[in-house]
């Protein structure tokens, strides 16, 4: 049995597809915001499995309620009830706008049964999604397309029809390109992959309200945004904007693939049976994880301890752009999500300084080629975020 980062990533090399640029390391161990790889060395984890892992890794409350739920009953077909979905479906409706649930596998998923959704609540010639520059939605090809990143395009055209992206911060362009065969307007409140970009309450409002003159249906992402992640459990919470219908996945069950659309009872009736589905969508032990790692979350003293360590993490941020303007430009975000944007001359260094940083024995990554991306678990304390940021500094210091 391979013992070492390199034999265990010259095993892999030889059997898997190319699709990810990975790092020299075998993750063979997680604890709380701490990881360790096959060589026994010690990573403090800033990126969370990209935004996944918000209760940090192997949570005793959520291992629990996955190895009980393991030796209960692992799969059944959605054709028949279950009490974890269900019990996972009245958490989500008890605490967000919506009415009523349907369980996917993972964001993209999430996202294609809320295009599918729109479409057919919209009626026949009515297709067409608008989307905004920067956004990004998942990598099936619908989401592919409903991505505003032409970068995500290149090789897999012709994209499907329907998908049109208007001006980051545009209402006046956003409202010139809807026309007869628009259905809705999909966006993120913040988007990440984008660059940690936050969308103003303000212009959410102006869309919520071209969406409520027009007669479309307004759809907000909540893939990365969502289960506490912002320092509430919703973004939208925050804005005073309320969508037709949100998307889950990533946190949601804390590591286990899941994924949720959410919406109102006049717009659910659209979905009959047959119309769509999930083989694996709310599968038991999936469920059961989602459950446990809301109940966490839903903790009275949970959400405000993120938003008090969220705002120690953009005050110490905010200091290092004093410290260092030549590569640093300012700081956004919102709770646990932060992007240090770079300066043009920082951005050329971004994914350098990431790897060097992993080197090192931090992990994070480097979002929309502009901004060095944060999204600890929300558990992280002071201390980690002072060791984490002093790591940094130390290599800013560098250049």
């Amino acid at each position: 049995m391979e013992r070492t980062n390199k034999e265990l990533q010259a095993r892999a090399d030889r059997v898997f597809i190319g699709t990810y640029a990975r790092y020299p390391a075998a993750i063979v161990k997680g604890e709380g915001c701490l990881l360790w790889d096959a060589d026994g060395r010690e990573y403090l984890d800033f990126l969370s499995g990209i935004a996944v892992c918000s209760l940090g890794h192997c949570h005793p409350v959520v291992t629990e309620a996955i190895c009980r739920q393991a030796a209960e009953l692992v799969h059944v077909s959605n054709l028949y009830y279950t009490r974890q979905q269900t019990e996972l479906a009245e958490l989500l409706v008890a605490h967000s706008f919506a009415d009523k649930v349907f369980l996917a596998n993972s964001g993209a998923e999430a996202n294609e049964a809320a295009i599918k959704l729109a479409r057919i609540h919209a009626g026949e010639g009515r297709y067409e999604v608008i989307s905004l520059a920067g956004s990004f939605h998942g990598r099936t090809l619908a989401t592919v397309a409903a991505t505003g990143q032409p970068r995500f395009h290149r090789g897999f055209e012709p994209l499907p029809e329907g998908f049109v992206h208007a001006p980051f911060g545009d209402l006046q362009a956003l409202e010139a390109m809807i026309c007869d065969k628009t259905c809705a307007i999909l966006c993120e409140p913040l988007q990440g992959e984008g660059g940690v970009r936050p969308l103003e309450a303000e212009y959410l409002q102006g869309i919520r309200d071209l969406c409520t003159r027009k007669g479309l249906l307004l759809i907000f992402d909540e893939i990365q945004t969502g289960v506490g992640r912002t320092g509430t459990l919703f973004a939208y919470e925050q804005t005073g904007v309320v969508p037709d219908i949100m998307t889950l996945a990533k946190a949601l069950a804390n590591g286990l693939p899941i994924g949720a659309m959410l919406t109102t009872d006049t717009i659910a009736a659209s979905f009959t049976p047959g119309t769509h589905a999930s083989t694996f969508g709310g599968n038991p032990v999936a469920a059961a994880a989602a459950v446990a790692t809301l109940k966490t979350i839903l903790h009275e003293e949970f959400l405000p301890g993120v938003q008090v360590r969220g705002k120690y993490l953009q005050d110490e941020l905010l200091k290092l752009v004093e410290r260092f303007p030549a590569l640093l430009s300012g700081v956004r975000g919102r709770g646990m999500i932060w992007g240090l944007v770079l300066t043009e001359k920082g951005t050329g260094l971004g994914s350098e300084i990431v790897k060097r940083m992993f080197e090192r024995g931090f992990l994070f990554n480097f979002a929309g080629n502009v901004a060095l991306r944060f999204v600890p678990p929300l558990i992280v304390s002071e201390v980690e975020i002072d060791q984490f940021l002093a790591a940094l500094a130390g290599l800013l210091a560098e250049y």
